[in-house]
C-alpha cells in the first residue's frame, strides 16, 4: 500500500503519491514530473470540485486536500478526470495550477475553507444520488475488487431494495 509522500517508479519516471481525501477517504494524487493526475479531487475551473458526500467524504478535508495540489508550481499540468463538460464548452482533460487558482468556480485564491464547506455542501445536497453510487461502493470499498464468487460461479453486486426510496 502506498502512503502519504511517497515516491516510486513507473518505468523511467518518478512518481510521488499525495493523499488527498475529501471527496473519499482514500482517493490519491499521483504527482509525475510536472504534472499530476488528480483523479476526482478537482473538475475543469468552470465546474469545480467533487462532491463530498460520499461515504467517508468530508468538504473541510477535500478543501484542505485541494490546496495541498494546489500549492504545487503554477506551471504543473493536472490531468483531469472525468470532465462534465458545462454548457456547450468542448471537453477537456488538462488545465494548470495557476488556471485553478485563478478560476476554479469553488475553490480559487480567495475562497476560505469556511466558504467553501458552506458552498460544498449546500450543493452536494441539492445533487440526486448518482446512479451506480450502491455498486461502485461496493466495489470501491474493496480497493477495486469485486465481492467474491458464490457457490453458483457468478459474482454479485447486491442493492438492497427494500430501503431505497
Amino acid at each position: 500500500m502506498l502512503r502519504d509522500g511517497e515516491h516510486f517508479a513507473l518505468g523511467g519516471l518518478g512518481v510521488q503519491v499525495l493523499h488527498t481525501p475529501g471527496h473519499t477517504p482514500a482517493r490519491v494524487t499521483y504527482v509525475i514530473g510536472d504534472c499530476a493526475i488528480v483523479g476526482d479531487t478537482l473538475f475543469m475551473p468552470d465546474y469545480g470540485t467533487a462532491r463530498a458526500d460520499f461515504p467517508g467524504g468530508d468538504a473541510g478535508g477535500l478543501y484542505r486536500s485541494i490546496r495541498r495540489i494546489l500549492d504545487l508550481p503554477n506551471e504543473t499540468c493536472f490531468c483531469m478526470c472525468p470532465d462534465y463538460a458545462p454548457g456547450d464548452r468542448e471537453p477537456a482533460w488538462e488545465t494548470t495550477v495557476a488556471e485553478q487558482r485563478r478560476d476554479n468556480v469553488q475553490v480559487c485564491d480567495g475562497v476560505d475553507e469556511a466558504q467553501f464547506i458552506r458552498k460544498r455542501e449546500a450543493r452536494d445536497r441539492s445533487l440526486d444520488m448518482p446512479s451506480l453510487i450502491l455498486s461502485a461502493v461496493q466495489v470501491n470499498i474493496r480497493a477495486g475488487r469485486f465481492p467474491k464468487t458464490e457457490s453458483n460461479g457468478v459474482c454479485y453486486l447486491k442493492i438492497p431494495i427494500n430501503v431505497l426510496n
